[in-house]
């Protein structure tokens, strides 16, 4: 389920949460961030090709690309066993920018956007259905959990795709990883 939590930025995550669909996508893009449920209804197997998840959303990969202009879009599939998941996550849990809009379809699973804007941070629970645009240069994170299972649509306008501007800061430390803020929505 789409969760938001936004908290203050010098605090330990703690702060409001919202669940309601609609509330999230208003509060969001009051913070200039772009939040939409898309109708995910492909059923894809798990070991779905990225040519097969593409094929699948055909239709809406290509509006969005009409509107926009991306130039790259590829598909992003974690599971535990993946052997970089370790890694991946690692970078992703440090803080970054990037010159490109960041914008992401969540074909299955779920992830945990962590959005550094003005003195709050936005955590943002995405799942399946969700379509996420962080405005470029936006300081930001994104974990996916020790036992990580996503697979994204992800699109760049920048042709050599996802190029991150790491801000050196440690504020991801501060905050609730993946597992601790999903346990405490149970």
């Amino acid at each position: 389920m789409t969760t938001l939590t936004i908290a203050p930025a010098q605090a330990d995550g703690t702060g409001e949460i919202f669940t309601d669909f609609s509330v999230i996508s208003a509060r969001l893009l009051e913070a200039g961030v772009r939040l939409e449920r898309w109708q995910a209804g492909h059923e894809l197997p798990g070991d779905a090709s990225p040519e097969a998840v593409l094929a699948a959303y055909r239709e809406s990969v290509d509006l969005l690309n009409a509107h926009y202009g991306f130039q790259s879009v590829d598909v992003v599939s974690i599971t535990p066993d993946h052997p970089y998941a370790t890694a991946m996550r690692g970078t992703f849990l440090k803080e970054h920018t990037h010159a490109d809009f960041e914008v992401r379809f969540f074909v299955e699973g779920s992830g945990l956007f962590y959005l550094h804007i003005d003195d709050r941070v936005y955590m943002v629970l995405c799942g399946r259905g969700d379509l996420i645009s962080i405005p470029a240069n936006t300081p930001h994170w994104f974990d996916m959990g020790s036992s990580p299972a996503f697979k994204c649509i992800r699109f760049f306008t920048a042709p050599n795709g996802w190029e991150a501007d790491f801000t050196g800061s440690d504020i991801a430390t501060l905050f609730p990883d993946f597992d601790s803020y999903t346990s405490s929505l149970a």
